[in-house]
């Protein structure tokens, strides 16, 4: 259980890999996080599930991250978009992770749900380009 208050003491830094990416429908949700750099993830996996992205914590070839540093606030925002459950973690549609960067520690969305039939993007990222 981490609130968001607990979370930024740990570590102020997201990593976004969907809709939240710069120049994606999403990016406002990140309006004042500064900006600190892309990564690739090779312990992630993203699921199309058609009008996002969901990340499972599966091997991959490298999935395309970009980290952002936020506060309190930016955190309990996207907290609120991605249906994190701070009590219950596990009953959200996402849950929130602490994950390595080349930048140090950062929160990471996990995806919940079932993502049978969806299909798989192991390497580059969302949305997959041919």
């Amino acid at each position: 259980m981490h609130s968001p208050a607990l979370a930024i003491r740990r570590t102020p830094l997201v990593a976004v890999y969907g809709t939240l990416k710069h120049g994606l429908r999403n990016h406002h949700w990140l309006a004042g996080a500064e900006f600190i750099g892309a990564d690739t993830l090779s312990d992630v996996t993203l699921y199309d599930l058609g009008h996002c992205p969901g990340a499972k914590a599966e091997p991959s070839h490298g999935i395309e991250v970009e980290l952002y540093r936020v506060d309190a606030q930016g955190l309990r925002d996207l907290d609120q978009l991605e249906d994190y459950r701070v009590r219950a973690p596990h009953n959200g549609t996402y849950d929130r992770i602490i994950h390595r960067t080349a930048f140090g520690p950062a929160w990471l969305y996990l995806y919940n749900l079932d993502v049978t039939g969806c299909p798989a993007i192991r390497t580059g990222g969302w949305p997959s380009t041919p």
